[in-house]
């Protein structure tokens, strides 16, 4: 094939060579695996690495959170808020609450869907609106999805300098949450993000399963209690997003 370009495919199966089993590589992990020459495979790390897709400790390899920027390209391809939309207004007329989608963009989620409802928070919320991931229950369904040491090296590099008495403020606490949200398959956060603001988060997957997206429902303290968000709340919003995932993954 005479426009096929040999160097960009090469580049596509270094980046592939990680996976959960193999997160980190020696030079010569890579060409083994992909079945390079060391001075091929040398020289594709270097150039990943200088765009920071990966970093390197002077032995081990490994991507760094840039990679998510190619998965964000498919995500915007999708036209992801356009199937939402009806879903999330939907949703937000029976519940009577606003009702979000938004994307994993290095340390932040940003919303590129939205019905609102009531305000509840100080801040007004609208599309491209960016909140740090590691606060907010989209963020914490789009994280569990990834290998703790790229949670923590996320959270060392988010901005933490607006947070309330319930924040967690560790590493470690928020991988403890994450490990519940990957069992039950849903986020929780009361009062993280600003006082008064609870949200539940389910996640947005496509075809192959892979959660590309968040989708969450706010509410405020003074009109739902807990157990009344996760008993009503949360079946309708696990219905809605399992809803959309369906129509994702039919295009």
């Amino acid at each position: 094939m005479s426009e096929f370009v040999q160097s960009l495919s090469r580049g596509i199966s270094v980046i592939r060579s990680f996976s959960a089993d193999t997160p980190r590589q020696t030079l010569s992990d890579v060409a083994r695996t992909t079945g390079l020459t060391r001075a091929t495979a040398r020289r594709l790390l270097l150039t990943l690495e200088e765009l920071g897709y990966v970093r390197n400790d002077g032995r081990f390899f490994e991507l760094t959170a840039r990679i998510l920027d190619i998965g964000y390209s498919y995500v915007a391809s999708l036209n992801l808020n356009d199937i939402a939309q009806p879903f999330l207004e939907s949703f937000s007329e029976a519940v009577r609450e606003s009702s979000s989608v938004s994307v994993l963009d290095d340390t932040d989620i940003v919303y590129i869907a939205r019905v609102p409802t009531k305000r509840i928070m100080t801040v007004a919320i609208g599309l491209g609106s960016r909140f740090p991931a590691y606060q907010t229950s989209m963020g914490r369904v789009l994280l569990a999805e990834q290998q703790d040491h790229d949670v923590m090296e996320l959270f060392s590099r988010s901005d933490r300098s607006q947070t309330t008495e319930h924040t967690v403020v560790t590493g470690e606490a928020l991988l403890e949450q994450l490990h519940a949200v990957r069992q039950q398959g849903w986020a929780l956060v009361d009062q993280e993000l600003e006082i008064g603001v609870r949200s539940l988060a389910a996640p947005l997957r496509d075809a192959a399963g892979t959660a590309i997206a968040a989708m969450n429902v706010s509410t405020h303290v003074g009109r739902t209690s807990l157990d009344e968000l996760t008993a009503e709340f949360l079946p309708r919003l696990l219905d809605t997003a399992s809803g959309i995932s369906q129509a994702l993954a039919m295009r």
